[in-house]
This record gives structure tokens, sequence and C-alpha cells, in this order.
């Protein structure tokens, strides 16, 4: 096994902008590393660099402690698993996944036992003697799977490998690459767009934007803790709601005021995050942006203080749960949209739609009227001019 590192690493193609931008990245050796991000940003681009399959313009990559700009991608001991499984047709499961290991000329038993050991892993033993076109879309995806873990290697790369599933084989196969980690204690490096994938399988993910990190960090830690715009409105499903806002200092005590004129709302804070803001605050309001998940809000009860008011536009029912889209006035104030809208490079969207997900129970339809409450413990506040998380 062995840690994945870059040093300053560029990429670019004829001469043109640059795709990355002094990439600095370790992958720590047995770690799931999850890159993701919009498309692209860059992300299938480091994992290609990775394999060889694309050449550095400039910096440095090193598998564990050799470095391996001018490597070939046969002798950097990886294995790549593709979206669209790329296999050979013609093939046996069994020879498909035993392909790479004829090619290195191993002995025939350490073939079989390591085909029969994959197949077992990945619960495909009954399908070695059929051709592709004989399984569905999960299984080929497992027997890909398998023809990259017969090889051993210090490094698994994952390109999109489930993009290409329905929902529910999704679900199914995101589990069995985690266990498959767990049992092999590989080094995995995985892509994806989808940030439900990187939220449940990786031990940390990197956000790209634009070929530039925009925070490495466990999941946990870009959910509760988004350092820019772009992460916070990237990462949670649905997405965060953005307000534009002033940060009030009052007689009172430190307020949030979103929106402006007579439709104004007023959240009145308290406890630590009062102190945090008091200093941030001032007489006149210091505009900044406004995150609330939409598992931060709730119903309101009346009477209740601190709420956002609006007309139901749309209503899911999921169940367990309710996702409401709710109509709100006076929340948005022109010139902070508009820097938000530009640091951001258009990641956000700023009011008057909010999305809240709250409890089923409830019997709500598109045009009752609501009042929202936010939970203002978990309140996240951004700067509008950087885009940078500052609370």
């Amino acid at each position: 096994m062995a840690e994945v590192r870059f040093e300053h690493v560029d990429k670019s193609y004829s001469g043109k902008a640059k795709v990355i931008e002094d990439l600095n990245l370790q992958v720590c050796d047995h770690e799931f590393l999850v890159l993701v991000g919009p498309s692209g940003c860059g992300k299938s681009t480091i994992l290609r660099m990775i394999a060889g399959l694309e050449e550095i313009t400039a910096g440095d990559l090193y598998i564990g402690d050799r470095l391996v700009n001018d490597v070939v991608p046969k002798d950097r001991d990886i294995a790549m698993v593709f979206q669209n499984y790329a296999l050979y047709p013609h093939m046996s499961v069994y020879d498909n996944m035993a392909f790479a290991l004829k090619l290195r000329h191993t002995k025939r038993e350490e073939i079989q036992r390591r085909v029969r050991g994959a197949a077992a892993t990945l619960g495909i033993e009954e399908y070695v003697q059929r051709k592709p076109r004989e399984l569905s879309g999960g299984q080929r995806q497992r027997v890909a799977l398998g023809r990259a873990l017969v090889r051993e290697p210090q490094v698994f790369l994952l390109d999109e490998p489930l993009s290409n599933l329905d929902a529910k084989l999704r679900v199914q196969t995101r589990a069995e690459i985690s266990r498959l980690h767990l049992q092999t204690g590989t080094t995995f490096v995985y892509v994806t767009h989808d940030q439900v994938e990187a939220m449940t399988m990786g031990d940390r993910i990197a956000v790209l934007n634009g070929g530039v990190i925009q925070q490495l960090g466990t999941p946990s830690e870009l959910y509760n803790q988004p350092a820019n715009l772009f992460v916070a409105g990237f990462i949670g499903s649905p997405a965060m709601n953005f307000f534009s806002a002033r940060l009030l200092r009052g007689a009172d005590g430190a307020q949030i005021v979103i929106g402006d004129g007579s439709d104004a709302r007023t959240l009145r804070l308290a406890g630590t995050l009062a102190e945090t803001i008091a200093g941030q605050a001032t007489s006149e309001g210091r505009p900044v942006i406004v995150g609330i998940r939409p598992e931060d809000l709730r119903l309101a009860s009346e009477g209740s203080e601190n709420t956002l008011a609006g007309t139901a536009e749309v209503v899911e029912h999921l169940g367990n749960e309710q996702l409401i889209y709710l109509q709100t006035s006076g929340t948005i104030l022109p010139e902070t949209a508009a820097q938000a809208r530009e640091t951001a490079e258009d990641a956000i969207t700023l009011g008057p739609s909010v999305i809240a997900r709250v409890e089923a129970g409830t019997d709500l339809r598109p045009g009752a009227q609501l009042a929202l409450q936010p939970n203002l413990g978990h309140l996240h506040v951004f700067d509008p001019a950087t885009a940078q998380r500052f609370i």
C-alpha cells in the first residue's frame, strides 16, 4: 500500500489556461479520499495524472516514496475502475478478471487463487463463466472491481464508477466499495460529481472548483464548517439556503437582519453565537450572506419569534419527512447578491425561495401560509466580498 502525493503540480493543454494549478495534496496510506466537484473542475484530470494517462505540466507526483512523473502507467502499480466498466465482451468474467495477470505471466495457480478470491469477496462466483452481456449493470461493475482487485495494487483509482447504475444499485454498490476498502486496506482515490457519494464513502473529501481545492476535510468538517460559499452550496442535499443579510449591533444585542425595508426579518441572537457576531457587527449593519441548511428549519408555532414567513409553493412528501419550498419576500439585498454570485462563481442561489426539511405528520399543501424557525446555533455566515466563511 502507498500514499499519493502531489507537490506544486500544474496541468495545462497546449499552453492554454491551467486545468490544475499548484496542486498540493497528500492521500494517506490506506485512506479513502474522494475528489468531488462540478463537471470540468479537474477531478478526473487529477485521477488520470495518478494513473499516468495524463502527463503533468509542472511539479512532482509521488506514489509511495517513488517519483512517478516519467513512469509509464503499467509500472505504477495502480488499478483503475472506469465509469463504463471497459470489459472485453468476447471474454468470460473469469478471463476478464484474469487478463492483466496473464499479461504479467503470473502462474496459473496464482491466477485462479486471486480470481476466485476476488469473486468471493464481491459475490460473483456464480457468474465467472458468463459473458458481460449476460450480466446486469451492477454485476458488470462488480466484475470491473474484481479485475482491479486481483492485481493487488498499491492504489485503487475509481472514476465515477456508479454513474451508470440506477438509484437502488448505486446505494448497494456504494456499500460494497466501502466494504472492499475496509477488507483490502488499500489506498482508494475516488472521483464523483455526486456529493452524497462523497459524504457517505470518503474518509476525507477534496472539494474542487476551477482546478483548485476549495476545502479538504472529513465529511463532518465540510458539512458543519464549510470554508466558503462554494463548499457550503455544493455539500448538502437539498442545498443550503442563502440570504442577503446584515449583522447589526443594536441596543438589545447582536442581530441578523434578513432582507430590507418593511419586509425585513430580524433574528435576535443569544449565547456564544451572539458573542461571536458582536465583534463583527456594526451599528449600520455589516453586509453578509447567511446560510441555513433545510434540516435546520422547522415549522414555527403561532407567536414564535425569529421566524421566516411565506407561502408554500411545493410540498414533497418523502415518507418520513417533507420538503417544503417556501416563497418569502424581502430577502434579497441586490448589491450583496451581486457580490456573492461573482465571488462564488454562480455556486449559490440567494432567496426568496427557501427549502425546509421537516418531519412528516403535518398535512401541508401548496398555498399554505407558513412560518419557519431556524436553529440559530447552526447558522453559517459568509463575507460577500470574499465568499469566505467568518462565522
